[in-house]
């Protein structure tokens, strides 16, 4: 009988590497993805400056048969505490009621404006050519994003977003999170996004920032004609806000606004087919991604896969073995890597405004690399022409 302080050569190799996995993951969540959490304390002390002054801004919307959407999302948008902004929709070819309520609505809010895309518009990207219209239709310097089925958390948003507008920065990321939904899939959905969330603003905080999302960002009318806007990945459908940010952010132009007042929030996702679809298309344009940003992360990918493949294995082993001693010593490396994780994603959750992740977060920590994965593994047998411009 095995000693239960005696490991043999199997267990010895797979509880190193075990060890190695478990410093890997550490150091990821101590110095990445804690930085929504640090960020906001430093902001809440006063350690960090921002700018007094609140500059005119346009926001601007891509509307394609979303009149439900803007119905209940454009006065929360349109009523911000803000001194001086105008909101411009633009209306991209759609066959519901969205221009009569466009025109409604801008009786009563005068600062609304909307436009159209050309009917015979070919070969381009439709969003991309609404979005630059919308651009280009805009009155002032500074653009703030967002989407037809997002509404901000606070009437501050803008103000929030706007205390970052520094005479160097030209680029403001924020967080997009949905609206508590029941069932295994709306959660799944949930953390997925934050999960994501924490990756591209973490690494934005520490000054490399790699990629935005549309549905809640800010960034200079200069800065998009100065770079020729979309025009690097015109072939593509999608690519309108984190190839875009990708190829135009650096150390030094990119600040980050995490508070929690400066969200905005969507409605759950009602259909596992509309997720599958808006993960595919991500797959397709992070393939794209310049900078080490996406191996760093690749690596974490692995070293987490690597954490569970080893824990499980050497749990068997030891248990079959009847190593006790080392059995203890994998179940507590496996404690130690979830109270790592559960605290810095729990605090990220609740500076968001949302519900934490604790008995179910081992379940989606494993279920959300394997996810990407299969999403990979289907946009690789793919057409390629289901990608491109139509």
């Amino acid at each position: 009988m095995t000693d239960i302080f005696i490991a043999n050569n199997t267990e010895v190799i797979i509880l190193s590497i075990l060890g190695i996995t478990l410093l890997t993951q550490i150091i990821y969540y101590s110095t990445l993805y804690n930085r929504i959490h640090r960020h906001n304390l430093s902001a809440n002390k006063g350690k960090i400056a921002f700018s007094t002054e609140y500059p005119p801004l346009s926001v601007i919307i891509c509307a394609k048969d979303a009149s439900k959407e803007l119905e209940e999302n454009l006065p929360s948008i349109l009523e911000q505490d803000y001194p001086e902004f105008e909101v411009i929709v633009v209306n991209n070819n759609s066959s519901d009621e969205s221009e009569d309520l466009l025109t409604l609505m801008e009786n009563k809010y005068p600062h609304l404006y909307h436009t159209f895309t050309p009917d015979s518009a070919r070969y381009i990207s439709h969003k991309k050519l609404a979005l630059t219209v919308g651009i280009k239709a805009s009155k002032y310097d500074w653009l703030v994003m967002t989407e037809t089925n997002c509404k901000p958390v606070s009437k501050d948003w803008l103000k929030l977003i706007a205390r970052n507008f520094t005479n160097e920065t030209d680029i403001i990321p924020g967080y997009s999170g949905y609206e508590r939904g029941k069932g295994w899939f709306q959660r799944k959905v949930s953390f997925d996004n934050l999960f994501h969330a924490i990756r591209f603003l973490g690494f934005a905080l520490i000054r490399k920032p790699y990629m935005g999302i549309g549905r809640n960002m800010a960034y200079r009318k200069e800065l998009f004609f100065k770079n020729k806007g979309f025009s690097a990945h015109l072939n593509l459908q999608r690519g309108d806000d984190d190839l875009f940010i990708n190829r135009i952010a650096t150390s030094g132009n990119t600040r980050v606004e995490t508070d929690m007042n400066a969200c905005v929030c969507m409605k759950p996702i009602e259909y596992k087919k509309q997720w599958k679809e808006e993960k595919i298309s991500y797959a397709v344009t992070s393939q794209y991604y310049k900078g080490i940003q996406r191996y760093l992360l690749g690596l974490e990918t692995f070293s987490r896969l690597l954490f569970y493949v080893s824990f499980i294995l050497l749990l068997v082993l030891s248990i079959q073995n009847k190593s006790w001693g080392i059995t203890g010593i994998c179940t507590l490396i496996y404690i130690t890597r979830y109270m790592c994780q559960a605290i810095v994603i729990n605090k990220t959750t609740k500076d968001f405004g949302e519900s934490g992740y604790w008995f179910t977060l081992p379940i989606f920590d494993l279920l959300q690399p394997l996810c990407n994965a299969r999403f990979k593994i289907i946009r690789r047998f793919r057409r390629k022409r289901n990608f491109m411009r139509k």
